[in-house]
């Protein structure tokens, strides 16, 4: 009898040890059919009336037309510019950000505004359009060169902003000291329109793509205003010096009424996509494989974008590329 009873105990595990089995594998079962969650992020730009916030609009456009596939959702956040992108890259609060070239080389190597604090953890995802330093001056402020800036109002951008940091750098070249030699206002760029028509401002600084929606509204007022070149020597003094500068032009096609007659003669930088070395390689990988295999579309979708190239999009990077960019790069042979 005992024998019985331990027959049918070990016969009564044996069932109960298949039945746990069974119902872990239907747990299995439904957690591998379960849809993955949507993922939500966020790509800082700049203000609306520039070019960084349409280029966000471009790249949330095509990974958003893939969401149900990559489950990437993508949001835009219109913000102060470069500056503010990296510190709330680093800090977590958005996971992309365009940037200017010369702030990701800043950020990275622990200059101006991280000043003896490198970020060592921005990467680089793609370059996209080139921005000139526009330099915008009344007619009637007599501001026809650099030298002209002397003695004037010229708003130099608000702290932070890429054009206040390019504004300094030429002052610097031109020996200029911008503390004695002219009133300087830091108001944001959206703002200096505005000021210059009505008076307020003789001239302002902008590191913009082009055409800008700005710099469309000062053309477009009763003041008539003009470009100021910037001199090939100064040009050619920033460009030795610091890396991340190379020689542009202003195309006036895009500003009827403008004072210039020809393409005006400056230095820009190129706006960059930046993301953390932490933000999931997929992620990065889907949202650069989705600009890169729609150029195209993406080209048509603001005129700062039309002569864009794959391997152009790779220049102007100072900071490590992210594993995920790099992926793409090479499955698509832009990198060895």
């Amino acid at each position: 009898m005992k024998n019985l009873n331990s027959i049918l105990i070990a016969f009564l595990a044996v069932l109960l040890c298949f039945g746990c089995q069974s119902e872990q594998k239907k747990e299995g079962a439904k957690t591998a059919q379960e849809p993955q969650a949507t993922r939500f992020v966020t790509i800082g730009t700049g203000g609306v009336t520039g070019v960084y916030y349409p280029t966000g609009g471009a790249i949330s456009k095509l990974v958003n037309a893939k969401k149900d596939q990559y489950k990437i959702r993508m949001t835009v956040e219109s913000t102060g510019g470069s500056v503010f992108n990296v510190n709330a890259i680093m800090s977590g609060d958005i996971e992309f950000g365009v940037v200017q070239s010369d702030r990701q080389y800043q950020a990275l190597k622990g200059m101006k505004n991280w000043e003896g604090k490198p970020q060592e953890k921005l990467r680089a995802v793609f370059s996209i359009h080139p921005e000139s330093v526009t330099i915008v001056a009344a007619v009637d402020s007599g501001i026809s060169t650099v030298e002209d800036l002397k003695g004037k109002v010229v708003n130099i951008g608000n702290p932070g902003s890429g054009q206040r940091g390019n504004a300094t750098d030429l002052f610097m070249a031109a020996g200029i000291d911008p503390d004695k030699d002219m009133q300087t206002e830091g108001l944001k760029a959206a703002e200096s329109a505005g000021m210059l028509q009505d008076g307020r401002l003789d001239a302002f600084f902008y590191t913009v793509g082009h055409p800008n929606g700005s710099v469309k509204e000062a053309v477009a007022g009763t003041r008539q205003v003009q470009f100021v070149s910037v001199p090939d020597d100064i040009v050619q003094k920033l460009v030795d010096k610091l890396p991340f500068y190379a020689a542009s032009k202003i195309p006036i096609k895009y500003y009827p009424g403008v004072g210039n007659k020809e393409d005006v003669k400056t230095f820009g930088v190129k706006a960059t996509l930046c993301t953390h070395a932490d933000v999931p390689e997929d992620i990065v990988y889907n949202v650069t494989k989705e600009v890169f295999e729609n150029l195209d579309t993406f080209k048509t979708l603001h005129p700062a974008f039309a002569d864009l190239t794959k391997e152009e999009m790779l220049k102007g990077l100072s900071a490590p590329l992210h594993p995920g960019a790099e992926k793409y790069f090479k499955e698509a042979g832009l990198l060895k």
